[in-house]
């Protein structure tokens, strides 16, 4: 069989079947990237408030904020219809084993931002009750610093997840 060249793919095949894998992978990226696009602008995420960040989590969902905006409108108390977990707060010893549950309940593909100092490093708070970053239990897509974060230092940390969903392009 005769190698060709088409449009920088070498293929062992034929003219012809070579050009429909050629635009088999056209049709999967375009499906990809709609599919990237629907999860980007349907997040939602679940209730995961320990501290003094949830107050602001909570303001960031309120009508001054909007989360809507993004399709984020409902933050949901079951992880079985929710793919995105924000931990707000300082996570002690004794609810890391709850977060892990909350996380491991949640469907495939699902992110994490992790929401302020003490969620992200333990905080002020080094001592043993505390976990000292919340990346030790599930991973951590972003982190969003402060004591607490403002609504909008959230919003900044939600857009650039939807970026990285969006360009992470892959199917599951």
């Amino acid at each position: 069989m005769p190698v060709e060249r088409l449009e920088g793919v070498q293929t062992g095949r034929s003219g012809e079947q070579g050009e429909e894998e050629v635009k088999r992978g056209v049709l999967l990226s375009r499906l990809d990237k709609a599919v990237s696009w629907a999860r980007k602008q349907s997040m939602w995420p679940v209730t995961f408030g320990l501290a003094c960040c949830a107050i602001e989590m909570m303001a960031t969902g309120a009508a001054d904020y909007d989360l809507s905006r993004w399709g984020m409108e409902l933050f949901r108390a079951s992880p079985r219809q929710a793919d995105l977990m924000i931990v707000a707060g300082r996570v002690s010893q004794k609810m890391a084993p709850v977060l892990r549950t909350v996380y491991d309940q949640m469907p495939e593909p699902k992110w994490v931002i992790s929401m302020g100092v003490c969620a992200s490093s333990g905080g002020m708070f080094t001592n043993y009750a505390i976990v000292q970053g919340v990346d030790t239990i599930v991973p951590v897509d972003i982190y969003v610093p402060g004591c607490p974060p403002k609504p909008e230092m959230l919003m900044y940390g939600i857009l650039r997840l939807h970026e990285k969903v969006r360009t992470e392009g892959r199917v599951t």
